[in-house]
């Protein structure tokens, strides 16, 4: 049988948009805060300019160089953009019906949107004095005429098209206010408002003062929109200053090609001609919108707890927490494994911090992909540097959308006397992994982190991640190897226990998923279970098909893009999808392979995609301490037994809500892990 039969695969992007769906549907569920499901609104916007200036700007790439290309569902570009943007509008569409809902709502709950229609005369002597104040001295408007062209507008700013006319002509007039959200709130509480509080939006101020920026002039029209630009990096690896060669593509990447233009939906039929002709798009590139442009905005509505999920505060690791309190001494003793976020991030930042103001440690050498500006991480290796201690950092700053940042600390380590290494050429370096090399009294001996996720603080309390401290020799070995070989010419070594991509991680995996097919064609126990962010390598995929028809259980666990399709007959019948879209963001890449009663146990920084095999420095890391590979299967099976943030995929890609009867029990396993969690630290208490 052909296992790489096209009609067995999904369109990668119609996957994803599924996947966003599902995070937009978090809006309408009744058992999350009201200002939660209006923030799950945000996340799904947010997505979805990421989309449009990395996919759809792709997508749209290939259809103008004319190359006869299909994908792993045999879709030409063309196709696929036109089944991108048949989702897509629905999609919106969706997204506003669901934002009219939540804010008919927040009514209910004493807060309110209004228009500069709706205020009090009172409040209207406020709004001018604040706009003379505030808004008006920021704002420079723009012609557009023969003299005055078209102004560059960077993507995903907020303006307003205008329509006029002056005195001394009749002829309809063109220009551009830009909306300042960039230096001044977008969501402004109008003041001495009781129940309901009343908001307005800095658009809604700007239209409805939009004369005074005109002066002798009659306004006809005044419409918000928005532009979305190409943002995919062309980056030459093949160049003798990476770093300045990355500066120059984040300075092009401003002046993308338009994708997309988003309008509010009243517009005339002159402002979507105008718009679409200066920026070069077709009507199917022009989202008509009813509603506020750019949801991300309802993200930054602070207050109102009573509206949000209850606080949780991360907790210490309890594995530590039950040792002596050294923490050299605890990590000698056995292997720590930390749960992010219910255990805190902390642990991983002081463990940085540790290292650095050690006498005793003589070296510490990191990856570091995506790191907040302001990380307790970035100071402690400039201190360890400052202290005379070897630091070496591969600082990726080809990280997406984190390049300019990554670049900031890259010179900032370098300041101080780290060395820093900024990546390999022409792949990005995607592990997770930090070792100190610390003088005890038997010797040198290595102190290694390992981890699913980025040593970022801010996302650690948002992302579900796993990460290992151990002082097991054979991987301190492999550890010191992989730093040889990002460094320096070092050919790889034979490994003891890591699994590096791309030398060897997709042929680990195939041979993982070989050993479950002989296993269950000599009628034994074979099952896989496999926890990613995304599922896309057709050879995986292959492999997967045939051990479906070997008779290996196969539970897969797939927060977003999905091309598999399970439950088709004589192919997949033993495969299972779900994805879980909760209050956390999955991110661990965990996987379990039977093996006989043996049980393989893996964390990884990889998902199963051809960039993360192909085209990224990734590892695996085998889980051999007996405690911990226990912990890592309760997770799994927690998460395949979810029926509150469940949804289970169909052999067609669609998603449906695990339902749950009245007989059964409601498992949620974020919420579980969060009550475990703290319910372990007070027994050690």
């Amino acid at each position: 049988m052909n296992f790489y039969d096209t009609a067995y695969y999904l369109n990668r992007e119609c996957t994803w948009l599924k996947f966003n769906e599902r995070v937009l549907n978090e809006a309408m569920v009744e058992s999350n805060p009201l200002l939660e499901q209006l923030n799950f609104i945000a996340i799904a916007a947010s997505n979805m300019d990421e989309f449009f200036m990395i996919r759809v700007a792709g997508v749209k790439h290939l259809i103008e160089s004319g190359v006869d290309h299909h994908d792993i569902a045999n879709m030409t570009p063309q196709e696929q953009f036109n089944a991108i943007e048949s989702m897509a509008h629905i999609l919106v569409n969706e997204q506003y019906r669901y934002l009219s809902i939540i804010r008919n709502k927040l009514l209910t709950k004493g807060l309110q949107f209004v228009t500069v229609h709706q205020l009090t005369e009172e409040q209207k002597i406020w709004l001018n004095t604040f706009f003379e104040s505030e808004i008006y001295p920021v704002v420079t408007p723009m012609a557009v005429d023969s003299s005055h062209p078209f102004p560059f507008l960077s993507s995903l700013s907020l303006n307003l098209a205008v329509l006029l006319r002056t005195k001394k002509d009749p002829a309809v007039r063109t220009a551009v206010l830009p909306v300042p959200s960039a230096v001044l709130n977008r969501i402004i509480k109008v003041p001495g408002t009781e129940s309901p509080e009343k908001f307005l939006l800095l658009e809604d101020i700007l239209s409805a003062y939009a004369k005074h920026f005109f002066h002798g002039c009659t306004i006809l029209e005044v419409t918000p929109f928005r532009v979305t630009r190409d943002a995919d990096l062309d980056i030459d690896d093949d160049v003798e200053d990476l770093l300045t060669e990355v500066e120059k593509s984040l300075k092009k990447r401003r002046k993308g090609a338009a994708v997309r233009l988003e309008l509010a939906y009243n517009a005339s039929r002159t402002i979507r001609l105008f718009l679409s002709h200066e920026l070069q798009l077709d009507d199917q590139d022009i989202y008509m919108i009813k509603g506020p442009l750019d949801c991300k905005i309802f993200a930054r509505i602070h207050g109102y707890d009573y509206l949000r999920y209850k606080p949780f505060t991360p907790q210490p690791s309890y594995e530590l927490a039950g040792t002596a309190g050294d923490f050299w001494e605890a990590v000698s003793s056995q292997n720590i494994m930390v749960h992010h976020p219910f255990e805190s991030f902390t642990i991983v930042e002081n463990f940085i911090r540790l290292a650095a103001s050690d006498p005793n440690v003589l070296a510490i050498k990191q990856t570091l992909y995506r790191v907040s500006n302001e990380s307790p991480i970035i100071a402690a290796l400039s201190d360890a540097a400052e202290n005379g201690k070897q630091v070496t950092v591969l600082m990726e700053v080809k990280a997406r959308f984190d390049e300019a940042n990554n670049i900031l600390m890259a010179r900032k380590l370098e300041k101080s006397g780290c060395h820093v290494i900024y990546g390999i050429q022409g792949l990005k370096t995607h592990s997770k992994i930090t070792l100190v090399v610390r003088r005890e009294e038997e010797g040198i001996r290595r102190y290694v982190h390992l981890a699913t996720g980025n040593y970022n603080g801010l996302t650690a309390k948002i992302y579900t991640d796993i990460g290992i401290f151990t002082k097991d020799p054979l991987i301190g070995i492999d550890a010191s190897a992989f730093f040889n070989l990002l460094s320096g010419y070092s050919d790889p070594p034979v490994w003891n226990k890591f699994v590096v991509a791309p030398l060897n991680l997709r042929e680990r995996i195939i041979s993982e998923i070989d050993q479950e097919i002989a296993i269950a064609k000599t009628g034994q126990k074979a099952k896989i279970i496999a926890k990613m962010n995304s599922l896309l390598d057709k050879h995986v995929i292959a492999k997967l098909y045939e051990a479906s028809c070997a008779g290996v259980k196969i539970e897969l666990i797939i927060r977003g893009i999905c091309v598999l399709r399970p439950g088709i007959k004589n192919v997949s019948e033993n495969i299972t999808v779900r994805s879980i879209v909760g209050r956390f963001l999955e991110h661990s890449r965990l996987f379990y392979f039977y093996n006989n009663g043996r049980e393989d146990v893996f964390i990884s920084s990889a998902d199963w995609m051809p960039r993360n095999l192909n085209e990224r420095v990734e590892l695996m890391i085998p889980v051999d301490y007996e405690q911990h590979k226990q912990r890592i299967k309760k997770i799994l099976h927690l998460y395949l037994e979810d029926n509150v943030k469940a949804y289970c995929m169909e052999a067609d890609g669609s998603y449906h809500r695990e339902e749950v009867s009245d007989s059964r029990k409601k498992v949620y396993a974020q919420l579980t892990l969060l009550k475990k969690v703290e319910e372990r630290i007070k027994q050690l208490e």
